[in-house]
């Protein structure tokens, strides 16, 4: 019997012991294995994060930087033209010498002094950039000046001079900054070529548009006095001026007036009239000045500017897209140009109401097409502006129970009328055709309404009234009342200070003009304004003209007061009436100094330019070197 062997439990539990603590220290290992590797992740995305906002602030710097050079080169070719004069001399060149030396100061005073901020408007809430200019590296000089059409130098030019051409080179060096330390810094260099195209001396035919403010009776120390403030674009007058001392006045362009003295009012004290650009008065010990800013100068004495003698030309443009007759349009005249949305022709009895547009109807295909200049409504009716779809702008018309809806697509050529349940479908747009051969100068509308605009606005306050591209007059052979906002898509030129840094209210925008322009216009009626907004401001996108020969138009307000009313375009009348508006800006349109650019079919005038020139200026830019040179 063989002996059974117990097993020796204490020898097995002692050669268990040394393996006690083993997991603690396996858990001690991976957790510090756990924190290393989480110490590295946190840091190497913490570095991403470094490196990614460092690269962003460059990148914004350096759009700063970029964004601020446009800004600058823009400024520079504004202000070269800006020393062009209205009129000059046949032998003296329009850029007067050394201009680049007072562009170049005034880029740098401008620019150069510290870093300006390009979040406004509707950027106040994008990322942080601002932009200054290198004061050291701006440079500005004219490379060649040539004589058009003559001999000799711009300095002294001989023979039938015909214009001139300038090309300057510019260097800038833009410095930007985002919201970090890091900045960027580019240089940009090219040229500018100036072409002057020179309107020999004589008289010439200018557009109403051309001036800011045109006042045609004004009695000089007559009781009635320029309301303060400042005042941009040319200013003119057929009668005379009368500053008062109850303010200041700036005028930025040229001031004139046909009488050869100015009026001064004092308070308490005489009304001066003298043929000066300032008077004093003293009373005792009291001394009192009135001395107007002119920034471009006083003119007195000038010759009169003749006045439109009627709307016949307003009126023929819908018929034909020309508009030069002085002749009186006659209902058989409408009535073998224009029809009605049943395709009927105009009554040639005549008519109450209605609206009618040029076209002829293919006997065959049926197809109708556009051959005039724009829309006539016969009577009076309401109008409001706006834009359809990306290119489209719409008139919506109203007479009593009756609405007409036209809508004038450029891009796609064509023009659809809507009244009730019927639709009418045009091939072609309203045109403005040359007077003397008959070829189209540009898509172009004439709205012409043959009685009182009763309401005429836009679609809602600050909502866009006319589009893009869009070349529109209105006109009235009565009054027009204006009842809410009526604005472009886009603003040509600013309406406040530093809109675009350190330029001036009305500077021109740039890449906002599409040649975007409005013209209301009234011979025999007044503007009247008749506000129905409720927080009581008024803004009108036009040149607005109330004028005739023998007339007594002007702008009027027939409702309740105004808080702010702003005119971007300009004012034209016979006479100054009470807007009853607590602030008044009127901001002129700059394009409308240039090259003769103005509403369509606008009403024009022969201005003597009495042994002067003028110049409508073109400009190229060209940029040679563009070069990011920041050190990252």
């Amino acid at each position: 019997m063989k002996r059974q062997i117990q097993p020796n439990h204490s020898r097995i539990k002692k050669n268990k012991r040394p393996q006690r603590g083993a997991a603690l220290i396996i858990s001690l290992l991976l957790l510090l294995l756990l924190t290393g590797m989480t110490v590295a992740m946190v840091l190497s995305t913490s570095s991403d994060m470094l490196i990614n906002g460092y690269y962003r602030n460059f990148r914004g710097s350096f759009y700063a930087a970029d964004s601020g050079l446009a800004i600058a080169r823009q400024d520079m070719v504004n202000n070269i033209l800006s020393n062009v004069p209205t009129s000059f001399s046949a032998t003296t060149q329009p850029i007067p010498a050394g201009t680049q030396a007072s562009v170049v100061s005034y880029i740098n005073s401008t620019y150069g002094s510290a870093f300006q901020s390009l979040n406004q408007g509707q950027a106040a809430s994008s990322w942080p950039a601002k932009f200054k200019i290198d004061t050291t590296k701006t440079t500005l000089t004219l490379s060649s000046c040539a004589v058009v059409g003559g001999s000799g130098t711009c300095s002294a030019p001989t023979g039938a001079v015909t214009g001139y051409q300038y090309i300057y080179n510019y260097t800038l060096t833009g410095l930007g900054q985002s919201s970090g330390t890091e900045a960027a810094a580019v240089d940009d260099s090219g040229s500018f070529t100036l072409t002057a195209a020179l309107t020999a001396s004589g008289a010439t035919q200018t557009s109403f548009a051309a001036w800011g403010m045109f006042i045609d009776q004004y009695g000089l120390c007559s009781g009635g006095t320029l309301v303060p403030g400042t005042i941009t674009g040319p200013v003119f007058t057929n009668g005379g001026w009368t500053f008062s001392d109850s303010g200041n006045y700036i005028f930025t362009d040229p001031v004139g007036s046909a009488n050869a003295q100015a009026g001064y009012s004092f308070s308490g004290g005489p009304c001066d009239q003298k043929a000066a650009a300032s008077d004093t008065y003293k009373s005792g010990k009291n001394t009192s000045t009135i001395a107007p800013t002119f920034q471009s100068g006083l003119n007195l004495g000038q010759s009169s500017i003749p006045l439109p003698q009627n709307d016949y030309s307003q009126k023929r443009a819908v018929l034909d897209g020309v508009g030069t007759t002085a002749t009186a349009v006659t209902n058989s005249d409408l009535n073998s140009s224009v029809k009605n949305i049943g395709k009927s022709p105009y009554p040639t009895t005549g008519a109450s109401s209605g609206v009618y547009l040029p076209y002829s109807v293919n006997a065959s295909t049926g197809v109708s097409t556009f051959t005039g200049g724009g829309i006539y409504v016969k009577g009076d009716a309401t109008v409001t502006l706006s834009t359809s779809g990306a290119a489209g702008q719409t008139y919506t018309i109203k007479q009593g129970g009756t609405t007409t809806t036209v809508t004038v697509n450029d891009t796609l050529n064509t023009t659809t009328v809507v009244s009730g349940g019927t639709t009418l479908n045009i091939v072609g747009v309203p045109t403005q055709k040359d007077p003397s051969t008959g070829s189209v100068i540009r898509d172009a509308t004439m709205l012409y309404v043959d009685g009182n605009i009763t309401g005429l606005s836009g679609p809602g306050q600050g909502v866009a009234a006319v589009q893009d591209g869009t070349a529109l007059t209105i006109t009235a052979a009565s009054n027009v009342t204006v009842t809410g906002d009526i604005l472009y898509n886009k603003e040509p030129v600013t309406l406040t200070q530093n809109q675009i840094a350190g330029a001036p209210a009305d500077t021109l925008i740039p890449g906002n003009d599409s040649g975007q322009v409005l013209g209301i216009f009234t011979g025999t009626g007044d503007i009247q304004l008749n506000n129905t907004q409720s927080n009581g401001n008024l803004e009108i996108d036009a040149s607005i003209a109330t004028i005739s020969s023998g007339g007594s138009g002007g702008l009027v307000n027939t409702g309740s007061a105004i808080n702010t009313l702003a005119i971007v375009g300009g004012r034209i009348q016979n006479q100054i009436k009470n807007i009853n508006s607590t602030t008044r800006n009127v901001f002129f349109d700059r394009r409308f100094a240039q090259n003769g650019f103005a509403p369509p079919w606008y009403p024009s005038t022969s201005v003597q330019a009495s042994n002067a020139n003028s110049a409508t200026m073109t400009t190229t830019i060209q940029r040679t070197k563009w070069f990011n040179r920041t050190t990252y």
